[in-house]
């Protein structure tokens, strides 16, 4: 009996291997693809980066990197895509990514900033009423990717881009709001609040192009062209550096023609 035991606990040992060896293969292949994806991202590759996210999360659904990674090249693909059902599903897909980034870690920021950038974008290419409760949305992400870490530059540009996007939405509409869709906290927004986070934004990450543009955007709106002219001349000789720089250098340059 003594044998047969051992012969069947080894047997019962080597069948239990492979299984449970199984996650932590499965992680570390996912790990590869994520790193694989960040070279491709590097490289303004966005299909081939997404690519890469994607078969990392076939891998491991909940890799934290893969999911808010994947969200955020999917937000940027987007930004060149013309309204219709192909840029609706890029979006979703965007958005259900940074949700799923979110649950799996609800304390960093990067989830948070990736949802609030991909519900931002679907917004932007809806109506006015349905742009204002996305606005809501977009808003309380920005807030806690700030709780998580102060001074991240992409949630700065976020919020102050949502200060900005409601300061331009006409009175009548902004009314219409508080009063039909309980959203008085549009009350908050300001210019001078969005100037100020363009600003803290592009002090933090001062390369990053799309910074200026919407800083320079800003300076536009509230009748600065000297200042929204030194931002659209930086990007002029600023290097590209992500996906998005070349069509950001071009709406620089058509912005800086019409001041």
């Amino acid at each position: 009996m003594g044998i047969r035991w051992r012969v069947a606990v080894t047997i019962a040992t080597v069948l239990l291997i492979p299984a449970a060896g199984r996650p932590v293969i499965a992680q570390g292949a996912a790990h590869d693809r994520v790193v694989q994806g960040d070279r491709e991202y590097a490289e303004r590759r966005g299909q081939g980066a997404l690519d890469q996210y994607v078969q990392a999360l076939s891998l491991d659904p909940k890799h934290y990197e893969a999911l808010w990674k994947a969200s955020r090249v999917e937000v940027d693909l987007a930004e060149g895509m013309p309204k219709g059902h192909a840029l609706d599903s890029v979006l979703a897909s965007a958005r259900q990514h940074a949700e799923a980034a979110v649950a799996v870690n609800s304390s960093d920021a990067e989830g948070h900033f990736s949802l609030a950038r991909a519900l931002g974008r679907k917004a932007l290419s809806v109506g006015t009423t349905e742009r204002i409760k996305y606005s809501k949305l977009v808003r309380s992400e920005a807030l806690d990717a700030l709780k998580a870490d102060s001074v991240h530059p992409g949630a700065l540009h976020v919020l102050g881009m949502w200060n900005a996007e409601i300061m331009r939405v006409n009175g009548l509409a902004r009314a219409f709001a508080r009063t039909f869709l309980g959203a008085g906290v549009f009350s908050l927004a300001s210019w001078d609040e969005a100037q100020r986070l363009l600003e803290l934004s592009t002090r933090r990450d001062p390369d990053r192009i799309v910074h200026r543009l919407d800083l320079g955007g800003i300076y536009a709106d509230r009748g600065d062209k000297k200042r929204a002219a030194e931002q659209y001349e930086m990007i002029a000789v600023a290097p590209v550096r992500e996906i998005n720089d070349p069509l950001y250098k071009s709406q620089a340059a058509d912005r800086l023609k019409r001041l």
